[in-house]
């Protein structure tokens, strides 16, 4: 069964870099392709008790198989009739009814196998509450999940086969091309031999390989066996260890040029290009990262950490000398998208791009065999499962949103609870984004915000590609809030840690990361809207706001600080994050008259001075 799961993972990756390279077919039978080759494998590779059951109903699993193919196939060979038919008005026949049934039902499955309970259950009430308070009839309904595109074949997964599977490759091909190894050794021979340069290594490290990733657990899978034990034999307490690890590895959903797969979900709602969403990225991503360094900095001088020996670390030159071109299939990908190429081909010809580069030197040659390129081809279409079939699943949710009507009145609801507030109905996003998100992987947290939240916050004045980067932050930052927090739990367990204080020590690392979403609200030039001036002034306050806010709550700037100086820099942090001449200006003051005062005691603490 593993051998023609395989071969049908190859088949489903080399079907999508076809149609990356050419026009792809009509949506639905394109959509429906990618669902079956996802219902197939979900089915074949995962057992019916889930990940880690073992594979007793193996008949139960041939025969969903069948059905999938049944449900979808269906869709092929009635497709005429189906574009023909007037929706709504000319009834369905016995057979759209049982196929329409069975297709949400395998879907349901295949997305408990491979993400668990969450998602399917919000689904079914979601469903329940279109059958009752909805007032829908279950034709209807039927019609809307099943023979429209507003549905389980919507626009959510049409990204998913579009876009989030080349990527998904892109990032297969570079993982076995041995770039992570370029990433951990290009970190070390920055960072490493810094005061707590293991930290920074994860930091930097964790948001390169968070390029090719996009998934936060996985990151910290490919990098804390290696960065979580550097960092405690260098003196870093377990708990920080594996929260600085988590938190870097979150981050990569965020992190420009390739970031997760709800980016490419909001350029579909927003009808913009990928690259329009990597340029309001860039310097949230920045912010968010600044303020994880200086968190590890002023930790680690806190306490007195310091670095790997400079003997230890490799040097930059021979890093670039020997790995650096494995950068070159990463520029492709960039230089093509700014080329106003389409993202799909880009990362199309940045996945073939890899194997010839690494084959060009000596020092990346080993290893790479045409296994290699089998084994990428089949792992990027397993990577791929759990956000097609999340994708697949939300569908059923914004289809139930649409069919009834419950967005405008979920936003009404959100305009009422807040009082016109933009602030409160900012907090109650929030809040929502972390609740959600703590249920599901960051994709569907995000389009239920864009379904139910989103339109609220435009309603009260947000900018639209603020309204939501707002949701995408907040949903990507669940994985490291309490008391669900996946890419904590795995730090964690690597550092030997326990989780809670993992968990809360991620979560004050991350500080910034929580305000940053407000800071860019109020302010879009920090999305990279509006002339170059205000965009630099905005970006400079806000690096200066986080790095403040980092030292206040680690009580070291240049050196330790006392309460007062604590409280004055968290005052000075908010206010220069705040947007406005009159708050940046305090905030500086205040700041400046702490860091006046530390030079000035340690100048007069130095030896030989009076």
């Amino acid at each position: 069964m593993r051998r023609v799961a395989g071969g049908i993972a190859i088949a489903m990756s080399l079907y999508h870099m076809w149609f990356a390279a050419s026009a792809p077919p009509e949506a639905m039978i394109f959509r429906g392709t990618h669902l079956l080759f996802a219902l197939v494998l979900v089915f074949l590779y995962v057992p019916a008790l889930g990940r880690e059951g073992p594979r007793r109903h193996a008949w139960l699993d041939l025969a969903l198989v069948a059905a999938a193919a049944v449900a979808v196939g269906y869709i092929f060979v009635t497709y005429d009739s189906i574009v023909n038919r007037i929706i709504y008005i000319d009834e369905l026949t016995a057979w759209d009814k049982a196929m329409a049934v069975l297709t949400v039902v395998l879907v349901l499955d295949a997305s408990r196998r491979m993400i668990g309970w969450a998602l399917p259950v919000t689904a079914m009430v979601f469903l329940g509450y279109a059958l009752t308070y909805g007032g829908v009839k279950l034709p209807a309904l039927l019609e809307q999940m099943y023979l429209s595109t507003d549905g389980i074949f919507g626009s959510t997964l049409g990204v998913s086969a579009s876009y989030v599977i080349v990527f998904v490759l892109f990032g297969a091909f570079m993982e076995r091309s041995g770039t992570g190894r370029l990433f951990m050794d290009f970190a070390l021979a920055l960072t490493g031999h810094t005061a707590g340069g293991p930290g920074k290594v994860a930091i930097v490290s964790s948001s390169l390989f968070g390029t090719i990733s996009g998934s936060a657990v996985a990151n910290v899978m490919v990098d804390g066996p290696i960065t979580i034990p550097l960092m405690k034999k260098t003196g870093f307490r377990p708990a920080f260890a594996a929260a600085v690890e988590s938190t870097a590895s979150t981050g990569g959903q965020i992190m420009p040029p390739i970031m997760g797969a709800a980016a490419f979900v909001m350029a579909e709602f927003l009808a913009v290009s990928y690259f329009q969403v990597t340029v309001w990225a860039w310097i949230p991503a920045l912010l968010f990262y600044v303020a994880l360094f200086f968190a590890v900095h002023f930790e680690a001088k806190r306490v007195g950490l310091h670095g790997v020996p400079r003997s230890d670390c490799p040097r930059i030159g021979t890093v670039m000398r020997e790995r650096g071109h494995l950068f070159i299939p990463i520029l492709i990908v960039l230089f093509g998208m700014a080329m106003s190429y389409s993202a799909p081909l880009c990362a199309l010809a940045g996945a073939l791009a890899t194997i010839p580069v690494a084959l060009l030197r000596r020092t990346t040659r080993e290893g790479i065999t045409w296994r290699t390129v089998v084994e990428a081809l089949e792992g990027g279409s397993r990577d791929a499962l759990s956000v097609a079939m999340a994708c697949a699943c939300a569908g059923i949710v914004i289809g139930v949103i649409s069919l009834t009507g419950l967005g405008i009145t979920f936003t009404q609801i959100v305009i009422a609870l807040a009082q016109n507030s933009l602030i409160l109905a900012l907090v109650l996003t929030a809040v929502a984004g972390i609740i959600l998100g703590m249920g599901m992987p960051t994709t569907p947290a995000y389009i239920v915000m864009v379904s139910l939240l989103v339109p609220a916050l435009v309603k009260l004045g947000v900018v639209t590609p603020a309204a939501h980067m707002f949701a995408l932050y907040f949903a990507v930052l669940s994985a490291i809030t309490p008391p669900v927090a996946l890419a904590v739990f795995a730090a964690a367990a690597l550092a030997g840690a326990n989780m809670w204080r993992a968990g809360f020590e991620a979560v004050r690392i991350a500080a910034a990361g929580f305000l940053i979403p407000f800071m860019f609200v109020y302010e879009p030039a920090l999305l990279s809207i509006g002339d170059w001036g205000p965009i630099a002034l905005a970006t400079a306050t806000a690096v200066v706001g986080v790095m403040a806010l980092a030292a206040s709550l680690y009580g070291y700037l240049l050196a330790p600080l006392v309460l007062w100086q604590r409280l004055a820099l968290g005052a000075g942090a908010l206010l220069l994050i705040k947007p406005g001449p009159i708050t940046d200006a305090v905030g500086l003051g205040l700041l400046g008259l702490v860091a006046a005062m530390q030079w000035g005691a340690l100048r007069r603490a130095a030896p030989g001075r009076a």
